[in-house]
């Protein structure tokens, strides 16, 4: 049974939905839940019910009084815990409140924070001819296997040297090499598939189980030399392609620096209708050329056997209207093909080097970088690869 009620705390409305704010409404002006559902037209049960959430959503926040919370914390953080301490006549007398970062809040904090920073740089990238003869049909993707920027490998314990110029050299190195060797397709996707950088922020460890990492150098000259190469990689693109669509993925190493990479990006091609950098937010990404569909995510959240599953229930529309279907991801540093119905998903390797971590665990995969050739009609029809030993042979 619902109980009748005076009034609703009006400080609760600060978390509540439309919904839930005007049944708060109607409750405070008729004195009951009761009474305010007959207004409505709705079921009483269905109001205690938004009012049960709503307290939930405000307890995270740090608000229940009835259980003498009453500190709010600030957005991006939530509660984790309150401790209260009672004196002899039963009265709070002294409260712990822990506050950690609320991590589906957090990305959005940096992503708009990120976004103003680079506010006053929109649009100052160098004009690029546009080049003349492209082909229509055929579609170049070029996807970056975890490039890792800012890890530090010593070739003692690791079994080959990696720092911050090496990555960058290496790097541009394969993309200039691939850029040359694939055919002129109207437009280009540069693809990194997440763990642009090894680290997230200067803490130096991994967002979620806080792995203690191998850093080269300064955080910010980290994220300078990362974005001096996309920008690089970029203008080189456009010397061949008429479009240039850059979509950075999300890594478990990189959640939210990887912001910084693509709202710089972003704000810096502003001035340039050729360049494309996707900001969409989520974990999976999707991209149609004719009779192909294109899926990618970074690859640790969903192995492969799910993602046939993920793509066909997010892009069911184009699922149906494609016949050769796609997934690309990183995250193993392998190569990897496998086929299910409908769709083939594929792993890439990265340039970069093992870390101590990975070289103790003995990992031991090759490094490359390729690029590949869509035609729209009949799916892939040429890879072009830029083995590490290429690169280090110049």
């Amino acid at each position: 049974m619902v109980k009748a009620v005076d009034s609703i705390d009006a400080n609760l409305k600060q978390w509540a939905t439309p919904t839930q704010a005007k049944y708060m409404d109607a409750v405070n002006k008729h004195g009951s839940i009761r009474a305010a559902a007959r207004t409505l037209g709705v079921c009483d049960t269905s109001i205690a019910r938004a009012f049960k959430s709503l307290r939930a959503k405000a307890a995270l926040k740090g608000y229940s009084p009835e259980h003498d919370m009453h500190h709010v914390v600030p957005s991006p953080f939530r509660v984790k815990g309150v401790s209260t301490y009672y004196n002899k006549k039963g009265k709070a007398a002294g409260q712990w409140v822990k506050s950690p970062l609320d991590h589906t809040k957090e990305e959005q904090v940096i992503k708009e924070f990120v976004d103003f920073l680079v506010h006053d740089a929109r649009g100052l990238s160098p004009a690029v001819k546009t080049p003349q003869r492209t082909t229509s049909d055929l579609l170049t993707v070029i996807p970056f296997g975890d490039p890792h920027f800012g890890m530090y490998a010593w070739a003692l314990e690791a079994g080959d040297d990696f720092d911050l110029d090496i990555a960058e050299k290496l790097t541009t190195g394969a993309v200039d090499s691939l850029l040359d060797a694939a055919p002129p397709s109207d437009t280009v996707i540069i693809l990194p598939l997440g763990d642009f950088f090894h680290a997230n922020d200067q803490s130096n460890v991994t967002p979620g189980h806080k792995n203690q990492l191998d850093v080269d150098s300064r955080y910010p000259k980290v994220l300078m030399s990362g974005i001096k190469t996309m920008r690089h990689i970029v203008l080189r693109a456009l010397e061949k392609h008429k479009k240039v669509i850059v979509r950075v993925e999300p890594g478990n190493h990189d959640p939210e620096a990887k912001w910084a990479l693509a709202l710089t990006l972003a704000a810096y091609f502003d001035n340039n209708p050729r360049v494309v950098v996707d900001l969409t937010p989520g974990k999976f990404w999707f991209y149609r050329h004719g009779k192909v569909l294109i899926g990618s995510t970074h690859g640790d959240t969903v192995k492969h056997e799910g993602l046939p599953g993920v793509m066909a229930a997010d892009r069911a529309a184009d699922w149906g209207e494609t016949k050769h279907r796609y997934w690309y991801t990183g995250h193993v540093h392998t190569q990897s093909v496998k086929e299910f119905p409908g769709v083939v998903c594929e792993s890439f390797r990265t340039l970069a080097a093992k870390d101590a971590w990975a070289a103790g665990r003995g990992y031991r995969a090759g490094r490359d970088m390729c690029a590949i050739v869509h035609h729209k009609d009949f799916g892939e029809v040429g890879r072009h690869r830029c083995d590490i030993a290429m690169l280090q042979a110049v």
